[in-house]
């Protein structure tokens, strides 16, 4: 039978598992195509999967069920994330990556106990942007092409800079255990930045009081924040040039998550 694979968790944390040794189906629980939910005991481990057709094609609603399974799952235990369209052909190939991986879920599990990420996107606007975007000729290097090359090497360069000082007063502000930080310029012009902390879930609260009173302070910038998530840009971190079976290529590494589009706060 093949499975479809959410997210693995603690054993511990399901006491239905404590008296079985074979797949035990989450109540209420109903997954990628509408499918159960099951427990799948592996040793300390939980495997969080449901059964799985071939012949089923994935959709925009099979990623938000995929989320919304690891998060349901994620009120109850520590979880380490499948990327979305994670599937095992067979109990014994499941099996297998799991057990020869079980060490590092072990120890990544540990490190991401009474953890969550928070995530924030910043919307800046950028005067360097519009002339970032400047046609350059295709041909030929003349002074001209030469000299916007130096001055939109320049505008980068200063675009870079401010998005690590937008960066770095959000993790004064914040002071999160980790961070992960990504920019972009959007199609009007100006500067998205992905800000995910990973803070301790007790401290839910106070981050959320701290980011309205930023948002508040910080009226040059449109700032959303949403979480509490499970950890899936941290996983991902502790997991990078691992090795992992073939048959399962995508083990344990964040899936796309599925968030609100940005909108401005007011």
């Amino acid at each position: 039978m093949a499975w479809y694979a959410y997210c693995i968790g603690e054993k511990q944390a399901f006491p239905e598992l404590a008296r079985h040794r074979k797949p035990v189906p989450m109540e209420q629980v109903h997954g990628v195509s509408g499918n159960q939910v099951f427990l799948y005991p592996a040793s300390d481990l939980a495997i969080i999967v449901s059964e799985h057709n071939p012949a089923e094609n994935f959709n925009q609603r099979s990623g938000m069920d995929h989320a919304r399974v690891i998060a349901d799952c994620f009120q109850h235990s520590t979880v380490l994330p499948f990327r979305f369209g994670t599937v095992f052909d067979s109990d014994e190939t499941l099996r297998k990556s799991i057990r020869s991986n079980q060490r590092q879920f072990l120890s990544n599990i540990e490190k991401l106990r009474g953890k969550t990420e928070m995530h924030i996107k910043i919307l800046v606007d950028d005067c360097c942007a519009g002339a970032l975007l400047q046609h350059l000729p295709a041909e030929g290097v003349g002074r001209e092409y030469l000299s916007n090359l130096r001055e939109n090497a320049t505008r980068q360069r200063e675009r870079q800079t401010r998005a690590r000082a937008v960066s770095f007063q959000m993790r004064r502000l914040f002071n999160p255990l980790d961070e992960e930080v990504t920019c972009r310029v959007t199609e009007n012009g100006k500067m998205l930045l992905d800000i995910s902390h990973l803070i301790d879930r007790k401290y839910v609260e106070r981050y959320q009081n701290k980011f309205a009173a930023t948002a508040i302070a910080m009226k040059e910038c449109q700032m959303q924040i949403s979480g509490p998530w499970p950890p899936y840009h941290f996983v991902h971190r502790l997991t990078r040039g691992s090795h992992l079976p073939a048959h399962a290529p995508a083990a344990a590494v964040p899936v796309a998550k599925a968030v609100e589009p940005f909108h401005a706060m007011a």
